[in-house]
């Protein structure tokens, strides 16, 4: 098992780096651009009133990633929401190396075309230094997931973090790795 590589590495340096570099005119094989990690997280706000809901977010980010996920505290207190500094109240996990690509490829083939009504992605979600965002808003479009044992549909954040330097740059990476965004 220590020699396996994942099907969308493989296909980034065979096929998608060098399609990168001749078409944005890269001087160096080192400037084009390549995903660095991608975090998911999920905010569990009713978590302060109910803890399952939180445990149930953390397994389902678990099962969802293949990676232990990390239970995020609260950074300030807000008397509102009657919040205080320190609550629990979301699950996180970092994916890099096979682990990343991995999920991209169950997230671009099978968890996306399973969204009702699907007609593309926004591709709003970049924020200017090649980094793209996406909400999702049911964690069910996921395989791994059982319907039956769920406690709560809830949504997940997906940031997928590149070094590319401008937008367009990255949206070209994802696009070549078959990120569906909306024509």
């Amino acid at each position: 098992m220590s020699n396996y590589v994942p099907r969308l590495k493989k296909v980034y340096k065979d096929k998608i780096a060098p399609e990168l570099f001749k078409e944005l005119g890269y001087k160096s094989v080192m400037q084009v651009p390549e995903i660095k990690k991608i975090v998911v997280s999920m905010g569990v706000g009713e978590a302060l009133t109910n803890k399952k809901l939180l445990d149930a977010a953390v397994t389902d980010l678990t099962i969802i990633t293949g990676q232990k996920t990390v239970k995020t505290k609260a950074k300030k207190s807000i008397a509102n929401f009657k919040l205080r500094e320190g609550n629990e109240i979301g699950a996180m996990v970092t994916l890099r190396g096979a682990n990343m690509y991995e999920f991209l490829d169950r997230l671009i083939n099978v968890a996306l075309p399973r969204v009702k009504d699907f007609r593309g992605i926004k591709a709003t979600g970049f924020d200017g230094h090649g980094n793209f965002s996406l909400g999702i808003t049911e964690q069910i479009i996921f395989p791994e997931i059982d319907f039956d044992k769920i406690e709560k549909v809830s949504g997940l954040n997906i940031s997928i973090v590149t070094n590319a330097k401008t937008d367009n740059d990255a949206r070209a990476l994802l696009t070549k790795f078959g990120m569906p965004f909306r024509k």
